[in-house]
Protein backbone atom coordinates (compact mmCIF):
# COMPACT_ATOMS: atom_id res chain seq x y z
CA UNK A 1 0.00 0.00 0.00
CA UNK A 2 0.91 3.46 -0.59
CA UNK A 3 2.89 5.43 2.04
CA UNK A 4 0.67 8.21 3.38
CA UNK A 5 2.86 10.67 2.22
CA UNK A 6 2.13 9.40 -1.30
CA UNK A 7 -1.73 9.80 -0.73
CA UNK A 8 -1.49 12.81 0.37
CA UNK A 9 0.90 14.00 -2.53
CA UNK A 10 -1.57 12.85 -4.72
CA UNK A 11 -5.01 14.41 -2.46
CA UNK A 12 -2.95 18.07 -2.78
CA UNK A 13 -3.52 17.89 -6.20
CA UNK A 14 -6.76 16.04 -6.87
CA UNK A 15 -8.67 17.77 -3.90
CA UNK A 16 -6.96 20.73 -2.10
CA UNK A 17 -10.01 21.46 0.37
CA UNK A 18 -9.91 18.16 1.92
CA UNK A 19 -6.07 17.68 1.38
CA UNK A 20 -5.50 20.58 3.47
CA UNK A 21 -8.68 19.66 6.27
CA UNK A 22 -6.90 16.29 6.39
CA UNK A 23 -3.84 17.88 7.86
CA UNK A 24 -5.63 18.34 10.92
CA UNK A 25 -6.51 14.54 11.40
CA UNK A 26 -4.81 12.39 13.61
CA UNK A 27 -1.59 11.34 11.60
CA UNK A 28 -2.32 7.79 12.06
CA UNK A 29 -5.42 8.29 9.97
CA UNK A 30 -4.47 10.73 7.57
CA UNK A 31 -3.13 7.84 5.05
CA UNK A 32 -6.86 6.37 4.74
CA UNK A 33 -8.05 9.86 4.75
CA UNK A 34 -6.51 10.40 2.02
CA UNK A 35 -7.50 7.03 0.61
CA UNK A 36 -11.33 7.77 0.97
CA UNK A 37 -11.14 11.20 -0.72
CA UNK A 38 -8.90 10.03 -3.44
CA UNK A 39 -11.50 7.43 -4.41
CA UNK A 40 -14.28 9.73 -4.05
CA UNK A 41 -12.45 12.28 -6.90
CA UNK A 42 -12.23 9.08 -9.00
CA UNK A 43 -15.84 8.82 -8.48
CA UNK A 44 -16.33 12.35 -9.33
CA UNK A 45 -14.24 12.58 -12.45
CA UNK A 46 -16.40 9.34 -14.22
CA UNK A 47 -18.86 11.80 -15.68
CA UNK A 48 -16.10 14.27 -16.13
CA UNK A 49 -13.76 12.27 -18.08
CA UNK A 50 -16.67 10.51 -20.10
CA UNK A 51 -17.58 11.54 -23.83
CA UNK A 52 -21.15 9.77 -23.26
CA UNK A 53 -23.14 9.34 -19.91
CA UNK A 54 -22.91 5.58 -20.52
CA UNK A 55 -19.32 4.81 -20.44
CA UNK A 56 -19.37 7.13 -16.69
CA UNK A 57 -21.82 4.49 -16.14
CA UNK A 58 -19.39 1.92 -17.00
CA UNK A 59 -16.33 3.46 -15.19
CA UNK A 60 -17.86 3.84 -12.03
CA UNK A 61 -18.89 0.10 -12.26
CA UNK A 62 -15.24 -0.93 -12.76
CA UNK A 63 -15.17 0.92 -9.41
CA UNK A 64 -18.02 -1.30 -7.63
CA UNK A 65 -16.10 -4.47 -9.11
CA UNK A 66 -12.77 -3.50 -6.78
CA UNK A 67 -15.19 -2.67 -3.89
CA UNK A 68 -16.93 -6.15 -4.40
CA UNK A 69 -12.89 -7.89 -4.52
CA UNK A 70 -12.41 -7.96 -7.89
CA UNK A 71 -8.51 -7.49 -8.36
CA UNK A 72 -7.70 -4.79 -10.91
CA UNK A 73 -4.59 -3.05 -11.57
CA UNK A 74 -4.22 0.13 -10.95
CA UNK A 75 -2.77 2.68 -8.76
CA UNK A 76 -5.35 3.46 -6.61
CA UNK A 77 -7.44 0.06 -6.58
CA UNK A 78 -4.79 -1.73 -5.09
CA UNK A 79 -4.64 -0.19 -1.85
CA UNK A 80 -8.40 0.28 -2.06
CA UNK A 81 -8.90 -3.32 -2.11
CA UNK A 82 -6.21 -3.69 0.64
CA UNK A 83 -7.86 -1.42 3.01
CA UNK A 84 -10.98 -2.90 2.71
CA UNK A 85 -9.84 -6.56 3.23
CA UNK A 86 -8.25 -4.55 6.32
CA UNK A 87 -11.53 -3.52 7.51
CA UNK A 88 -10.61 -0.23 7.23
CA UNK A 89 -13.77 0.63 5.08
CA UNK A 90 -16.82 -1.21 4.69
CA UNK A 91 -17.96 -2.17 1.50
CA UNK A 92 -21.40 -1.08 1.32
CA UNK A 93 -20.49 2.26 2.64
CA UNK A 94 -18.31 3.03 -0.82
CA UNK A 95 -21.03 1.05 -2.68
CA UNK A 96 -23.67 3.77 -1.75
CA UNK A 97 -20.87 6.65 -3.10
CA UNK A 98 -20.87 4.68 -6.19
CA UNK A 99 -24.60 4.60 -6.66
CA UNK A 100 -25.28 8.13 -5.68
CA UNK A 101 -22.79 9.40 -8.68
CA UNK A 102 -24.80 7.60 -11.27
CA UNK A 103 -27.16 10.17 -11.16
CA UNK A 104 -24.63 12.44 -12.66
CA UNK A 105 -24.78 10.28 -15.59
CA UNK A 106 -29.13 11.75 -16.28
CA UNK A 107 -29.15 14.29 -18.50
CA UNK A 108 -30.96 16.11 -15.40
CA UNK A 109 -31.39 16.68 -11.21
CA UNK A 110 -35.62 17.24 -11.68
CA UNK A 111 -35.85 18.90 -8.65
CA UNK A 112 -35.04 19.78 -5.16
CA UNK A 113 -35.87 17.35 -3.15
CA UNK A 114 -33.28 15.35 -5.77
CA UNK A 115 -30.56 17.55 -6.13
CA UNK A 116 -30.60 17.76 -1.67
CA UNK A 117 -30.55 13.69 -1.69
CA UNK A 118 -27.61 14.01 -4.28
CA UNK A 119 -25.70 16.39 -2.41
CA UNK A 120 -26.61 14.56 0.69
CA UNK A 121 -25.29 10.86 -0.75
CA UNK A 122 -22.42 12.66 -2.46
CA UNK A 123 -20.52 14.99 -0.46
CA UNK A 124 -22.56 14.30 2.84
CA UNK A 125 -22.19 10.27 2.85
CA UNK A 126 -18.43 11.24 2.44
CA UNK A 127 -18.16 13.18 5.46
CA UNK A 128 -19.89 10.76 7.41
CA UNK A 129 -17.54 8.13 6.17
CA UNK A 130 -14.80 10.22 6.70
CA UNK A 131 -15.93 10.58 10.42
CA UNK A 132 -16.47 6.93 11.29
CA UNK A 133 -12.72 6.62 10.30
CA UNK A 134 -11.70 9.12 12.77
CA UNK A 135 -14.49 7.83 15.18
CA UNK A 136 -17.49 9.41 15.52
CA UNK A 137 -20.59 8.38 13.53
CA UNK A 138 -22.33 11.44 13.23
CA UNK A 139 -24.99 13.40 11.27
CA UNK A 140 -23.96 16.43 12.19
CA UNK A 141 -20.82 15.60 10.16
CA UNK A 142 -23.12 14.44 7.36
CA UNK A 143 -24.84 17.44 7.67
CA UNK A 144 -21.88 19.67 7.45
CA UNK A 145 -20.77 17.54 4.73
CA UNK A 146 -23.95 17.94 2.73
CA UNK A 147 -23.31 22.17 3.29
CA UNK A 148 -20.00 21.38 1.32
CA UNK A 149 -21.59 19.62 -1.04
CA UNK A 150 -24.02 22.33 -2.30
CA UNK A 151 -21.46 24.55 -2.40
CA UNK A 152 -19.49 22.79 -4.40
CA UNK A 153 -21.86 22.46 -6.67
CA UNK A 154 -22.87 25.86 -7.22
CA UNK A 155 -19.03 27.18 -7.34
CA UNK A 156 -18.67 24.14 -10.50
CA UNK A 157 -22.04 25.38 -11.87
CA UNK A 158 -20.09 27.98 -14.35
CA UNK A 159 -17.27 25.80 -15.23
CA UNK A 160 -20.30 23.02 -15.96
CA UNK A 161 -22.21 25.52 -17.71
CA UNK A 162 -19.39 25.55 -20.27
CA UNK A 163 -19.19 22.05 -20.97
CA UNK A 164 -23.25 21.81 -21.09
CA UNK A 165 -23.90 20.38 -18.66
CA UNK A 166 -25.09 21.43 -14.68
CA UNK A 167 -25.89 19.65 -11.32
CA UNK A 168 -28.64 22.15 -10.71
CA UNK A 169 -32.23 21.36 -10.21
CA UNK A 170 -34.35 21.91 -13.34
CA UNK A 171 -37.46 22.93 -11.73
CA UNK A 172 -36.67 26.47 -11.05
CA UNK A 173 -35.64 26.38 -7.57
CA UNK A 174 -33.38 29.97 -7.23
CA UNK A 175 -29.96 29.81 -6.13
CA UNK A 176 -31.22 31.73 -2.92
CA UNK A 177 -33.02 28.72 -1.98
CA UNK A 178 -30.30 26.61 -2.53
CA UNK A 179 -28.06 28.78 -0.18
CA UNK A 180 -30.59 29.19 2.29
CA UNK A 181 -30.61 24.98 2.47
CA UNK A 182 -26.76 24.70 3.08
CA UNK A 183 -26.58 28.12 5.19
CA UNK A 184 -29.46 25.69 7.51
CA UNK A 185 -27.26 22.61 7.77
CA UNK A 186 -24.12 25.00 9.25
CA UNK A 187 -25.32 25.33 12.87
CA UNK A 188 -24.50 22.32 14.77
CA UNK A 189 -20.85 21.51 15.52
CA UNK A 190 -18.95 18.37 14.94
CA UNK A 191 -17.53 15.75 17.61
CA UNK A 192 -14.41 17.28 18.21
CA UNK A 193 -13.26 13.55 17.61
CA UNK A 194 -14.30 13.88 14.09
CA UNK A 195 -13.52 17.25 13.50
CA UNK A 196 -11.01 17.20 10.40
CA UNK A 197 -14.11 15.43 8.70
CA UNK A 198 -16.00 18.48 9.12
CA UNK A 199 -13.56 21.27 8.29
CA UNK A 200 -14.42 21.26 4.83
CA UNK A 201 -17.98 22.81 5.32
CA UNK A 202 -15.70 26.11 6.61
CA UNK A 203 -14.92 26.81 3.27
CA UNK A 204 -18.44 25.96 2.57
CA UNK A 205 -19.32 29.01 4.66
CA UNK A 206 -16.85 31.07 3.16
CA UNK A 207 -18.16 30.40 -0.66
CA UNK A 208 -22.21 30.41 0.06
CA UNK A 209 -23.72 33.41 -1.62
CA UNK A 210 -19.94 34.54 -3.15
CA UNK A 211 -18.27 34.06 -6.58
CA UNK A 212 -16.39 31.73 -7.43
CA UNK A 213 -12.48 32.54 -6.44
CA UNK A 214 -9.33 31.35 -6.10
CA UNK A 215 -8.56 30.21 -2.60
CA UNK A 216 -6.80 32.38 -0.29
CA UNK A 217 -4.95 32.24 2.49
CA UNK A 218 -8.18 33.69 4.17
CA UNK A 219 -9.54 30.68 3.78
CA UNK A 220 -7.04 28.49 5.32
CA UNK A 221 -6.76 30.63 7.51
CA UNK A 222 -10.52 30.25 8.54
CA UNK A 223 -10.01 26.62 8.70
CA UNK A 224 -7.00 26.70 11.05
CA UNK A 225 -9.14 29.04 13.35
CA UNK A 226 -12.09 26.25 13.11
CA UNK A 227 -9.45 23.47 13.76
CA UNK A 228 -7.82 25.31 16.81
CA UNK A 229 -11.71 26.39 18.58
CA UNK A 230 -13.73 23.50 17.23
CA UNK A 231 -15.90 26.01 15.82
CA UNK A 232 -16.77 25.05 12.38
Amino acid sequence: MPASSDLLRRLRTADPDRFFCTLFAPQARRGDLALLYLFNHELARAREVASEPLLALIRLNWWREVVQGQAKAHELATPLRAALQAGVFAPEDLLGLISARELEAEAEIPDLQAFLAYARQTAGGLARIAGRLLGADSPVIEDLGTAYGISGILRAAPYLARADRSLLPVDGTPTAALIAHARALLGAQPPRLALAAALPAVFARRDLGEPPRPRSLADKAAVLRAALTGWV
